[in-house]
């Protein structure tokens, strides 16, 4: 090799020294995978001191703390049997700082409330979908003489994914009304962080029930029908529309009917009183009181005799006493429309032709749309079945596929790693082992002795008249059979060429020029 070659090599071989030096340090660091994200200030510095004291490698990126595969499981359960991450507020962990000196009722109360907080935020953030929860109980104190006094209470949600869904925060509003004594669950607001009020006081319950089982009814009983259309006209040549009116609001009735031809004596009270009297009684007159005064005479002797009886008695006339309590969400109407696609019939010559369903299939359709969806005349129910012919829909866009990102499960990482690694295979081949590996050119069976003799000793200088000599003399041998002699002369024309080298290219070169002429002149004549 030349001094160019030699240091294309060394440049090679060290680059490639320090890019699989490179290679071998990525592949051989571990893998890193998310322990926690969304920490908060606090928490984040107390899980980074926890893994300063185990000695475990980790890797920050904004909020998310990386360690190794291997150790994230593990670090997991021991984190949390430290209680690390602090997720939320405080819990029931605040009464246990509470003693019974200097502790008024009112302290207690607010810390009891601080604890019940925390230890439902701490609940719902378990959620797998909720980041980031809060609780506020309002529970006014009882007093005497207070009526009416109900408490409330309030959820902030933060989702992991975007806006909170209305099941989470159904459950949530359950679960802070299970957890407060006397706090019903139309009492809790639910607060989306992104989305606003997902759940207002009051908007539980019937009511609200009722609004969301009118749709998943309509959805039903439009399930229904399209299975039983599709048993009779096909798949896709009918179309179903249910349309389900409730009842919104709530009702309570109370009745009392009396018959008043219908009473039973349920109690008789009877009293009975008899009176007899007998005796004289002296006639009194004005004379009688004058003095000296006639004496009048006696009247005989009286008898008196009184009775007296009474009964009472009591009746129970017949009472009915109802009391309905009609809840939101009965069925007040059922409106159905299906609309059926014609019978399409293909003529000998390949043509279309398109006719509607007779009436009685209509009508036999209709009865059985009817007897699916509980048809009441007297609740208003309506139920239409047409019979028209569909259009199809035109194609419109082009069908989506997976990019290439997509088929390739790799990461990118991976993709640079593979690039780099490509990209020194090409650069080592191409510049490195190609011109070092390079094969001499094959031997020309037609050339003659002067250029077996240039092959065998390229790079050399000029030369001389007798080196000329000596050289065509070995030339002419070269195609005899080999002697000592020959050999002899061959030596000693290896001998001359090292010794006086820029003689011998000279001379093999005017050799070649002259022999050229002596072509060209051939050629032209």
């Amino acid at each position: 090799m030349d001094n160019r070659q030699r240091a294309v090599l060394i440049l090679a071989v060290a680059g490639f020294a320090v890019v699989l030096a490179w290679l071998v340090r990525v592949a051989t660091q571990p893998s890193m995978s998310l322990l926690y994200a969304g920490l908060d200030g606090p928490a984040a510095a107390e899980v980074i001191a926890a893994l300063d004291a185990r000695g475990v490698a980790y890797r920050l990126d904004g909020t998310a703390i990386y360690v190794p595969d291997g150790e994230r499981d593990r670090l997991r359960l021991a984190l949390a049997g430290e209680g690390l991450p602090a997720t939320g507020p405080a819990g029931y962990e605040l009464l246990d700082n509470l003693s019974g000196f200097g502790t008024t009722s009112e302290m207690f109360d607010a810390t009891y409330w601080r604890a019940k907080e925390g230890e439902l935020a701490r609940t719902l953030l378990a959620e797998p979908g909720i980041r980031a929860a809060r609780v506020h109980i309002a529970n006014p104190p009882r007093r005497p003489f207070q009526r009416d006094v109900v408490p409330t209470a309030s959820v902030t949600l933060t989702g992991r994914a975007g806006p909170v869904d209305m099941a989470r925060a159904e459950a949530a509003r359950h679960l802070v009304a299970s957890a407060v004594a006397g706090l019903a669950p139309e009492q809790v607001t639910v607060i989306d962080a992104v989305a606003g009020v997902l759940l207002r006081p009051g908007e539980d319950s019937p009511a609200r029930r009722a609004l969301d089982a009118g749709p998943d009814r309509a959805a039903e009983i439009k399930g229904k029908l399209e299975r039983l259309m599709a048993a009779r006209v096909g798949e896709g040549k009918a179309v179903v529309e249910v349309t389900v009116e409730t009842v919104m609001e709530s009702e309570t009735i109370s009745e009392r009917v009396i018959d008043p031809d219908s009473r039973v004596a349920v109690a008789t009270d009877s009293q009975e009183k008899s009176e007899t009297a007998e005796g004289t009684t002296p006639g009194l007159t004005i004379a009688s009181n004058l003095p000296d005064a006639a004496k009048t005479e006696a009247t005989p002797p009286g008898k008196r005799n009184a009775t007296e009886t009474r009964e009472r008695t009591n009746f129970e006339v017949s009472e009915v006493r109802r009391e309905r309590v009609r809840m939101p969400g009965d069925v007040k109407k059922i409106a159905v429309a299906v609309l059926v696609d014609g019978i399409e019939t293909i003529a000998a010559d390949g043509t279309r032709s398109w006719a509607p369903r007779p009436a009685e299939e209509l009508a036999e359709l209709e009865t059985l749309v009817k007897a699916a969806i509980g048809f009441n005349a007297e609740r208003g129910d309506v139920v239409t079945v047409s019979s028209l012919e569909f259009t199809p829909p035109p194609e419109l866009g082009t069908v989506a596929e997976p990019g290439l990102g997509a088929r390739l499960a790799l990461n990118a990482m991976t993709l640079i790693q593979l690039g780099v690694l490509a990209l020194v295979a090409l650069v080592l081949g191409l510049f490195v082992l190609r011109p070092l590996l390079r094969a001499a050119p094959a031997p020309d069976p037609d050339a003659g002795p002067e250029d077996e003799i240039e092959a065998a000793a390229p790079g050399l200088l000029e030369g001389s008249e007798d080196i000329a000599a000596a050289s065509m003399e070995a030339s002419q041998e070269i195609l005899e059979p080999a002697s000592a002699e020959s050999e002899r002369r061959r030596m000693k024309l290896r001998e001359a060429v090292e010794s006086r080298a820029e003689e011998s290219v000279e001379v093999l070169r005017n050799w070649l020029e002259s022999d050229r002429s002596e072509e060209e002149e051939e050629a032209v004549a």
